[in-house]
């Protein structure tokens, strides 16, 4: 998801850009039926002032202001900042949840399918980032209640489960070098969340290019846990 920011305005003075500020509108008024985009505009803003503020620091009237909408106005989409965050981290573990299901489906040797879980898996963190941060990196176990905690744990072993299964075919065909089926499993997540919190986080650093590191990556894990 892309942060979302106002288009800058060429104005030709301060005087001008006072003026033109005190005028115009907090944010441009959507047409009727349009409650889903301000809804995902919302979430949008929120993954983005979670990261910033942090979860404690973020208030509904710092999300509501980077929309351009009121608290009031937000307050129809969202009850609290908590509804916010767990819908963010609902809708990563569904479609997380939906690369995996798809994948387990494909008829593919077993190493190949636990291969292309963990490219999808790392593709889905770079191509959303701060969603990945904020789910994969954040404090929300601190965050929300513990109902609700425990409602985003089962989201996520549902995850994970796919996951396990798909590298047990590799056991059950004889090629895991290793008897602990879920270490082989958690050692192969964890090297993949490894380099793409890297490659998020420490954008500055000089990367090799991003396939090559992200397949040799996955050649030494594969190395490491699958016979030949």
């Amino acid at each position: 998801m892309t942060d979302v920011l106002d288009k800058a305005l060429a104005i030709p003075s301060e005087a001008a850009a006072g003026e033109v500020a005190e005028k115009a509108p907090r944010s441009r008024r959507k047409a009727k039926g349009s409650g889903h985009l301000r809804r995902t505009e919302i979430l949008e803003a929120a993954e983005t002032i979670f990261l910033d503020c942090g979860y404690a620091g973020a208030t509904i009237r710092k999300i509501a202001d980077a929309v351009g909408v009121s608290s009031t106005a937000l307050y129809m989409h969202f009850r609290d900042k908590d509804e916010i965050l767990v819908e963010i981290c609902e809708t990563t573990f569904a479609q997380v949840l939906a690369l995996n299901t798809e994948i387990s489906g494909l008829q593919m040797e077993p190493v190949a399918r636990v291969r292309k879980m963990l490219e999808a898996y790392m593709d889905f963190a770079l191509e959303h980032p701060n969603t990945y941060q904020l789910v994969f990196c954040g404090p929300r176990g601190e965050a929300l209640s513990a109902d609700r905690r425990e409602s985003l744990r089962g989201l996520g072993r549902r995850c994970y489960d796919l996951f396990l299964g798909a590298v047990q075919k590799i056991a059950d065909a004889g090629r895991l070098k290793v008897a602990d089926v879920d270490a082989a499993a958690q050692t192969s997540w964890a090297a993949t969340h490894g380099l793409v919190t890297l490659l998020i986080t420490e954008p500055e650093f000089e990367w090799a290019p991003r396939e090559a590191l992200t397949a040799l990556m996955l050649d030494s894990v594969f190395h490491g846990l699958v016979k030949d």
